[in-house]
């Protein structure tokens, strides 16, 4: 291959291994084309579901302009290879790295593996007991179960990742499992909680990044990809619903009321979020180096949220006050560290997702069904307030994360940790 190739292959590389893997569309566009001002290059980025096109023209392609369509979908959320691919940028920005050697080095990028079975399998049930922690329990049946299903699926999705080339399968087959479990366990097991049993491995599957993601491309008007976005994560969301409902309808179980609420004590809600967190850096392949950062974080976070809810404020101001403080650390934490924002960011407020009010909706829904004509107007009630709460914390996570990040960049773009040249 040719100097020229090379350097048009480095540029695809990185463009496809970014977009593919986490990070902002409005921070792979800068990046992008601050590597092609590196290579003497001046690069048009526009990225779409399923693919990038990339227009590369510069006097070190002889034969003129360059348009490069690359396959890739933003699916997926490996911290790792994002902070790598984005360490090789900076490198040959600074002329540490030729394009041949970067490309090298972008081809190993690719075939990292996930973090290890064993890791990934413990981490997901460390951050189901968590949330469980979190929204109440104390009882060791009802943690023990909940870390028992929460593994489970986590190995089941392991496994079905190797088999499986869908990505609606392994969320599917984890949320069947989990409401499998809650029903076994609201017929053996009476003492325990089985709608927490059946909630919080189902938190575990919430593709919480791209819901973040699409809102950030909506608030940049590029409505296309932002919608597409949305779209992914809803039907993620859908199959979820769907696997958890099927798996209490085969142990002939529906979704359990939740129990009544429980003040858990600060210390050990922030002690809970902090493993969380660290289960969530876990599934997005953050290098333990660096998984500290979000822990406090996401700590600081929930200590927040506690005082707001503490003091009166609304679950939805809560849950604003946590995320806003959340995205004026994150926004140059991630910048300088090289980290995806809207995983790192996700990470730390996973367990203020209304996925509790979207479970019982979605509850409320079947047995609104399944009654039919017969359905006595009072059953509409509860599925109004769940699905305006859950809105009302969605929006109010989606501004509280959002809004810092925009200002941020815009009005201090060195502080935040981005580079004036890409200030737009």
């Amino acid at each position: 291959m040719t100097a020229a190739g090379d350097t048009v292959a480095v540029v695809a590389a990185v463009a496809r291994l970014l977009y593919s893997n986490g990070l902002t569309t409005e921070r792979l566009i800068e990046t992008v084309e601050r590597l092609g001002r590196a290579c003497g290059l001046t690069v048009s980025v526009l990225p779409a579901w399923g693919e990038i096109v990339l227009r590369m023209e510069g006097d070190s392609l002889p034969g003129g302009p360059v348009v490069e369509t690359v396959a890739a979908a933003p699916t997926g959320v490996e911290m790792n290879k994002v902070t790598r691919t984005l360490d090789i940028v900076e490198a040959v920005a600074a002329g540490r790295m030729n394009a041949g050697q970067a490309l090298a080095a972008l081809r190993a990028i690719d075939r990292l593996a996930p973090v290890s079975l064993l890791r990934a399998v413990a981490m997901n049930g460390a951050g189901a007991v968590a949330l469980a922690i979190i929204f109440g329990a104390s009882d060791p049946a009802t943690l023990l179960l909940t870390g028992f299903s929460a593994c489970a699926g986590g190995a089941l999705r392991r496994g079905l990742a190797h088999i499986a080339a869908n990505m609606l399968t392994q969320p599917l087959c984890a949320a069947l499992l989990a409401g499998f479990v809650a029903a076994l366990t609201s017929r053996l097991l009476p003492d325990a909680d089985p709608y927490l049993i059946a909630l919080c491995p189902c938190m575990i599957l919430v593709p919480g990044p791209h819901l973040l993601n699409g809102a950030l491309d909506l608030a940049r008007l590029r409505i296309a990809l932002g919608v597409a976005r949305f779209s992914f994560a809803g039907l993620i969301i859908l199959v979820i619903c769907t696997g958890l409902i099927a798996g209490l309808a085969l142990g002939r179980e529906s979704l359990p009321p939740p129990g009544p609420v429980v003040a858990v004590p600060l210390l050990f809600d922030v002690l809970a979020a902090g493993v969380a967190v660290a289960a969530y850096g876990t599934f997005f392949s953050m290098p333990w180096r660096t998984l500290g950062i979000p822990i406090v974080i996401g700590m600081l976070a929930h200590a927040s949220r506690w005082l707001a809810l503490a003091d009166g404020t609304s679950v939805a101001g809560g849950a604003f006050i946590a995320c806003l403080l959340v995205g004026v650390i994150v926004t140059p934490v991630a910048n300088r560290l090289h980290l995806p924002f809207a995983a790192v960011a996700f990470a730390s407020v996973v367990s203020l997702l209304p996925g509790a009010f979207l479970f019982r909706l979605a509850a409320g829904l079947v047995t609104l069904m399944n009654a039919g004509e017969t359905a006595a107007p009072a059953i509409l009630v509860p599925l109004v307030v769940d699905a305006t709460t859950a809105a009302a914390i969605l929006l109010a996570m989606a501004f509280g994360l959002i809004l810092p990040k925009m200002m941020l960049e815009r009005l201090f773009p060195v502080w935040s940790g981005v580079a004036p040249a890409t200030r737009r």
